[in-house]
């Protein structure tokens, strides 16, 4: 495989449902491996469930903030299934607050625990919730992990690439107009980037309105050789190794 969508929900039904083959055979045929990334305890049961039978995937599971609400007492479970190679996607959200913030907090907590306890990488879905997220991060030494779909400020940025965090770029790179992002997209280490898709979100350019396919995340690979004056092949080198590397697979 070429490249490595780090993050997509290919697995779940509410989103795909009876195309999940025929998308995991386009993105097969493309070259592009993948993690899928569980959001709540049945979707997280879904992916375990999706990657048992398909080789070139791997699981993520966790509760999103959004979920935290509705519980996650699962997820330790789930986390010591043999294709589950990360706990996510965890964090904070305070731009919507669909679950109350003190609930996200503790779902954060535990779910970090249980990385630590699993030697597992995290997914982080951090969003206006930096000043809270970075000091709860800091209690748990030794957790290793990606910012998925960052779009922060460039002291964020800095701030979780001086812990050792990689930062997740996806088809916003490709569509977005925000000068300050396409500078900090454009000026991030490559060694500390890894692509995604969010599939069947964030679908990048030319397929707007279309819905995301992992074996779109080449387009995301072009479009950060392009805009560094890269080859491709070697964007898709070291973004591959950075993904293999990171989730000891």
């Amino acid at each position: 495989m070429k490249l490595i969508d780090t993050h997509c929900h290919i697995h779940d039904s509410e989103f795909f449902g009876d195309k999940r083959q025929e998308v995991y055979d386009r993105a097969i045929a493309a070259g592009v491996a993948m993690i899928t990334v569980g959001t709540d305890e049945r979707s997280s049961l879904e992916a375990v469930d999706f990657v048992s039978s398909h080789d070139q995937s791997w699981a993520a599971v966790g509760v999103h903030p959004h979920e935290a609400k509705d519980g996650w007492s699962k997820v330790a479970g789930l986390a010591q299934s043999s294709k589950v190679v990360a706990i996510g996607e965890i964090g904070l959200d305070y731009f919507y607050n669909h679950s109350p913030k003190d609930v996200q907090i503790q779902c954060l907590e535990e779910q970090l625990q249980i990385a630590l306890d699993n030697n597992l990488p995290v997914s982080f879905h951090v969003r206006e919730a930096f000043d809270d997220f970075w000091p709860i991060f800091d209690n748990f030494t030794g957790i290793s992990g990606v910012l998925h779909s960052f779009t922060d400020s460039r002291i964020n940025a800095e701030a979780g690439l001086s812990r050792g965090l990689y930062i997740g770029i996806n088809g916003i790179s490709t569509f977005t107009r925000d000068e300050a992002q396409i500078e900090l997209f454009t000026n991030l280490p490559l060694s500390k980037i890894i692509l995604e898709t969010d599939a069947p979100y964030l679908t990048p350019r030319p397929f707007r309105g279309k819905m995301n396919e992992v074996g779109y995340v080449e387009l995301v690979g072009q479009w950060v050789a392009q805009s560094r004056g890269l080859s491709f092949d070697d964007v898709a080198a070291v973004t591959t190794s950075s993904a293999r590397s990171l989730f000891s697979i």
